[in-house]
């Protein structure tokens, strides 16, 4: 009897796991920047409770955005865009010059919260805090800790050893997608 119990337990634990992610995973802050930090799970209770002032930017690259997946609701203004020439870990990658044009275009710093997310939340250190020099308040600017895949297990005892298992947006289990909203793709694709 206490062995069944034991097992349904264990199963009932483990049906709640999406639910509570956010505490299985020990998020770890990559850099000094000069705004505010969150974890996936805080940045949708922060869309949920003001969504006309509070808005996830995925400042990944427009193909990543499109083809690994995005945040539900997410609008992607990336801070580097990929080139066509080859480099270290792959296509090289250049600054996107009018990223915080872009930002100032979308968004206003007087009343709106931004919640910058990329990958393993590197880029966004970077750029929360070029979000900051424009103007927006450091107290309205966050980093999403662990990004949209998390970072990679690096336990080489582990059979997920080089893999992006620990943390981020959809290992949490929050609301993604694939589709492509024209309205919260690039603006500057549509401009010709």
């Amino acid at each position: 009897m206490k062995k069944m119990l034991l097992f349904v337990l264990c199963i009932a634990c483990g049906l709640a796991g999406p639910a509570h992610a956010g505490d299985r995973f020990p998020y770890k802050v990559k850099g000094e920047h000069k705004g505010g930090d969150v974890t996936p799970t805080q940045a949708w209770e922060m869309v949920q409770k003001d969504p006309e002032h509070t808005f996830i930017v995925d400042v990944r690259t427009r193909s990543e955005y499109q083809d690994i997946g995005h945040p539900a609701g997410a609008i992607n203004i990336p801070w580097l865009f990929a080139t066509f020439r080859p480099g270290k870990d792959g296509y090289d990658k250049v600054l996107n010059p009018n990223f915080a044009q872009d930002l100032l275009a979308r968004f206003n710093p007087k009343t709106d919260t931004l919640l910058l997310l990329c990958r393993s939340a590197e880029r966004t250190i970077a750029a929360t805090t070029a979000a900051v020099d424009a103007g927006f308040p450091a107290e309205r600017v966050f980093n999403v800790l662990g990004g949209f895949e998390g970072d990679k297990e690096k336990n080489p005892k582990s059979p997920d050893l080089g893999k992006r298992t620990l943390g981020g947006w959809r290992l949490e289990g929050l609301p993604w997608t694939y589709d492509m909203n024209p309205k919260l793709m690039y603006r500057r694709d549509f401009q010709q």
